[in-house]
């Protein structure tokens, strides 16, 4: 990238990303959405992402660890809130839990993540070690798939209503709040970015945090279909639902 661009062209560099990269594109979601998995592949859906909800106030915290002024962290620490919960309202991973439960599986297998994919695990991990060691202005980025995840969750939800019979409002009651508290949080994380992000070398970082960011997320993605839906292959160790067919036969060779 040539040239120092104005915050106003680098929101619109920030929001190509999410148009061209965002998991939204990524076809296990178009399944899910369109109400075409079963529920097994619903269940494993449910349980690796989990992971990643229970990453995401660590992910948090690292980043409020590195924050030097007070008032940042003080509107950064409303994220835990949101996630962890207190002890009056229900956090998001305990509404991820009963999403996890409402489709079926066991709440103790869910939070031990025994069954979650090695892949899910690199992860999730990989985007905790993105905030703890890039610059700071980088790991704010790296949060901004959340400008462009209100519209996949009325996606979702409409969809998963309407396509699976095992599902309810209640199971999905996790993504009401989140219609709310992501574009605060987004909002909030775009006009650091755009305020601190002044030189060309800045701006190349920050996009890149976020392209590493969707990176992320579709590599879950990517994952849940290699052993989901096609072709099917769960590592060993890994939940296998009741209801996964077994793996496409290979082709066979025509006869010389």
């Amino acid at each position: 990238m040539s040239g120092t661009m104005t915050p106003d062209a680098l929101e619109a560099r920030l929001r190509q990303v999410g148009e061209t990269r965002y998991h939204h594109l990524h076809p296990f979601h178009e399944l899910l959405h369109a109400g075409t998995l079963n529920r097994g592949q619903v269940q494993a859906w449910a349980l690796n992402r989990y992971y990643y909800q229970r990453g995401i106030p660590i992910k948090d915290a690292t980043i409020l660890s590195r924050m030097e002024d007070p008032a940042l962290r003080r509107v950064w620490r409303q994220r835990i809130i949101d996630h962890d919960g207190s002890d009056d309202r229900r956090g998001g991973i305990e509404k991820w839990l009963a999403l996890a439960t409402g489709v079926g599986l066991d709440a103790a297998y869910v939070t031990s993540c025994r069954g979650i994919l090695p892949a899910t695990r690199f992860a999730v991990d990989a985007y905790v070690q993105l905030v703890r060691e890039r610059p700071l202005l980088e790991a704010i980025a790296s949060s901004l798939t959340e400008l462009f995840s209100p519209g996949i969750i009325s996606t979702r939800v409409r969809g998963m209503l309407a396509g699976y019979d095992f599902v309810t409002a209640e199971t999905l009651a996790y993504f009401d709040a989140r219609l709310d508290q992501a574009p605060r949080d987004a909002e909030f994380a775009l006009d650091h970015v755009k305020r601190h992000a002044r030189t060309s070398e800045q701006q190349a970082a920050v996009i890149d945090a976020l392209e590493t960011k969707c990176a992320i997320l579709w590599t879950q993605l990517d994952a849940l279909y290699f052993a989901y839906v096609a072709p099917r292959l769960p590592p060993p160790g890994a939940f296998r639902p009741d209801d996964l067919a077994p793996p496409d036969p290979a082709p066979v060779a025509p006869p010389r």
